[in-house]
Order: structure tokens, then sequence, then C-alpha cells
């Protein structure tokens, strides 16, 4: 499986979350269609999806500088 790309993620989820855009670009298609059926889990699962996805990418720069 091809790597993704954390940046677009990010975006993705920050403009397209409610829909589940973000995770049928990661390949968890079941994720997707809930999200797209419960408008991103009624939007907390959007607000945590954010929040976790930027850390991770803050994470891995870190480590990456260190």
């Amino acid at each position: 499986m091809k790597k993704k790309n954390s940046i677009v993620e990010l975006l993705l989820c920050i403009f397209l979350g409610y829909f589940g855009v973000h995770k049928f670009y990661v390949g968890k298609k079941g994720m997707g269609i809930l999200y797209l059926l419960t408008v991103g889990l009624c939007g907390l699962g959007w607000l945590y999806d954010v929040v976790a996805i930027a850390i991770r990418i803050i994470k891995s720069k870190q480590a990456a500088e260190a």
C-alpha cells in the first residue's frame, strides 16, 4: 500500500471531513461510510480527527529534526 501524505489528509479532514473524505483517502472505507452517514459522527469525530492528525504531523516533524 502506498504511503499517504499527512498534509493532504489534514486538509481533506478540515474541509471535507464531515463527509469522511479523509477516511476514504487513507483507505478506511468503512469509517468513511460511517462519517458520511453520520455527518462526521455529529462533528465530534471530525474534531477529534483534525486534532489527532495535526498532532501526528507535529510529532513526525519533531522526530525528523532530532
